[in-house]
């Protein structure tokens, strides 16, 4: 049958890159790989376990037909290394941090995909982008606006979009994307 795709969405700031990194031993122990992103954005500022490149490499990568997805988003590109697709052929399950303004595209190329929301409480999410300082006052708040208008999404045609709480203790997350997994994706392997 095949592994599934799950596709970890969120606004910048809710702590994706943070619940990926805390749950990587675990996903791993359930035969879900974790995927490296392809970003055309230095590494070191990055702050997730990605590949940066240049724009010129990577269109250069996308034209060599390197990506299974790629899309643009806040002037940045992302690819997702064509690789998943055998792991997924393998019957390994995929995490992908993906971007919530290409669902509908991803969900047509992978339609037994695992969309998951990472949320969080405004007040939460202004205070961690303003903590990381990479945003002005102006940015955050459009980002605030932008979040407002995905937190009444519940679904994409027939497709549930299952929501995960990041407000509070990150091992709370962890556990109950973990919970998800179970009750959705990998339930043999859990």
């Amino acid at each position: 049958m095949g592994g599934r795709l799950i596709f970890l969405m969120g606004p910048s700031g809710s702590g994706k890159d943070s619940l990926i990194e805390a749950a990587r031993e675990p996903l791993q122990a359930l035969n879900c790989e974790v995927v490296r992103r392809v970003i055309t954005r230095s590494a070191e500022s990055q702050g997730e376990d990605a590949i940066g490149v240049s724009r010129e490499e990577f269109e250069r990568r996308k034209a060599a037909g390197d990506f299974a997805l790629s899309w643009n988003a806040n002037g940045l590109d992302y690819g997702i290394p064509i690789e998943i697709d055998q792991w997924l052929d393998d019957g390994r399950h995929v995490l992908v941090n993906g971007s919530r303004g290409h669902l509908a595209q991803v969900l047509r190329q992978y339609p037994r995909l695992l969309p998951v929301l990472l949320t969080v409480k405004d007040e939460v999410l202004r205070e961690r982008l303003l903590r990381r300082g990479r945003e002005s006052l102006v940015e955050i708040e459009a980002r605030l606006r932008r979040n407002e208008l995905f937190m009444n999404d519940v679904s994409i045609g027939d497709t549930q979009i299952h929501r995960l709480d990041n407000s509070g203790e990150l091992g709370t997350a962890v556990a109950n994307l973990l919970d998800l997994l179970r009750i959705n994706a990998v339930p043999d392997r859990i």
